[in-house]
């Protein structure tokens, strides 16, 4: 009913006393609200108001509404009925992923697996896995991994996942990769074997809600993980039954080196204000302390550009930098603060390789996938973790920490954590 028809509505119901009332307070309710509030408020409320009333609400996940609700994991999938196994020889591995970008380390980690699997014989397919809009081009993908330095070349073709066409016949294994692709792979009509490559528990990603119980469902799902650390695979098995082995964390030696050994003058803190898991609102209430305590030392935030961000003590703001660029600045720093609040980051080991404290808080989440000395659990009190720097800093000897730091994660080679997960595919798979 349109306002007219609402008007005589009212003036045949209640009379023109009640209606010249109401309509009173009609006009003069928007007064009332802009000498209360002030006419911003007011023009913010109005405009508040009519987007309710205008936008049509649609969600927009990583997974696709369809694939969502296709998925019923109580009940058994045709592909656990029957799995494929291969008794010997190469296998050929479908990996669903998100698009990868530049300094996406979850990716770059993916891909040094796949690199592994390809050099231990067995042939890889790379399918794209999307909700967004924005059109993917692998012309400029396929450049971006050959341009950087933190991918490794490898020879698996790429292309968009297909749910109509799914893999290509002949697959005989299937590793989902993060949780939204969990749903394609476990929908694919393919026979193969699932596998599932978890990084981090990527239910703690959201706040209680639809993402949240999204990722954490896929969990029960029937794949076999293979997990980043330790504490990765105990957790997955503990609270979800779920098949696991992991392989350990390990450091690339050609990026990450000591060069100094003279003694430090600055610190690196870990600044991911974009990623929440990353506590970077903590660390800097830490920094706050620190700088405090050591005025004079440089504090160096690397991982974002934070320069719009209000940081209540002095800074250098080094972005985003490339893999190439990052021992040099480490070389620079006595201590490096890596808040983790899931899995832990590879971070803490690059770190000792280039002769530089790792300050972590501490957690099972940490502990359980290194327990390096040289590493600096400390409890999550900004306070504590402020103080644990500047004793880092003043350490007396810190020349000779810094080159047993970096012998310490000597035997750490990737070349081992690929055995590892090479050992725990190919069981399954011959299984």
């Amino acid at each position: 009913m349109n306002v007219f028809g609402r008007s005589i509505r009212i003036l045949r119901e209640h009379g023109p006393r009640v209606f010249a009332s109401r309509a009173t307070n009609i006009v003069l309710r928007p007064v009332r609200v802009i000498a209360a509030e002030g006419p911003r408020s007011f023009a913010a409320r109005s405009l508040a108001k009519a987007s309710q009333r205008l936008t049509r609400h649609k969600p927009v996940i990583l997974v696709s509404n369809d694939d969502a609700a296709k998925v019923d994991w109580t009940q058994p999938a045709d592909w656990q009925a029957n799995p494929i196994s291969v008794q010997d020889g190469p296998v050929e591995i479908a990996w669903i992923m998100s698009p990868p970008g530049l300094e996406s380390g979850g990716h770059q980690n993916l891909f040094r697996f796949i690199d592994l699997a390809e050099k231990a014989g067995h042939r890889c397919s790379i399918y794209l896995y999307t909700t967004s809009n924005h059109p993917v081009s692998i012309p400029e993908i396929r450049g971006m991994l050959r341009s950087a330095a933190a991918y490794p070349e490898v020879s698996a073709s790429i292309k968009m996942y297909n749910p109509k066409a799914g893999v290509k016949a002949g697959t005989q294994a299937i590793f989902a990769t993060g949780w939204e692709t969990a749903y394609p792979a476990y929908l694919d009509t393919s026979n193969a074997r699932r596998f599932y490559f978890v990084q981090d528990y990527e239910a703690s990603f959201y706040p209680l809600g639809t993402e949240s119980l999204l990722a954490e469902n896929t969990y029960h799902f029937g794949f076999h993980g293979i997990t980043a650390g330790g504490w990765l695979a105990h957790k997955l098995s503990t609270d979800f039954g779920m098949a696991t082995d992991h392989f350990d964390f390990a450091v690339d030696k050609t990026h990450y080196s000591v060069t100094n050994l003279s003694r430090r003058s600055e610190v690196f803190f870990y600044a991911r204000p974009v990623t929440p898991r990353r506590a970077f609102e903590f660390g800097l209430l830490a920094l706050a302390e620190f700088a405090r305590i050591k005025p004079d030392v440089r504090i160096n935030l690397a991982g974002w550009d934070v320069s719009n961000w209000e940081i209540p003590f002095a800074y250098t703001n080094l972005s985003s930098l490339d893999i190439s660029e990052l021992n040099s600045v480490y070389n620079r720093c006595a201590a490096g603060l890596v808040m983790s609040l899931s899995n832990m980051s590879l971070l803490p080991l690059e770190l000792l390789s280039s002769g530089v404290t790792p300050i972590v808080n501490d957690g099972p989440n940490n502990r359980m996938v290194s327990e390096n000395p040289f590493i600096e659990y400390v409890p999550a009190s900004p306070l504590a973790i402020a103080r644990k720097m500047a004793e880092v800093f003043d350490h007396p000897d810190a020349v000779a920490r810094s080159i047993a730091m970096s012998e310490s994660v000597a035997q750490n080679d990737w070349a081992d954590s690929g055995i590892q997960f090479m050992e725990a595919f190919e069981r399954v798979m011959r299984g």
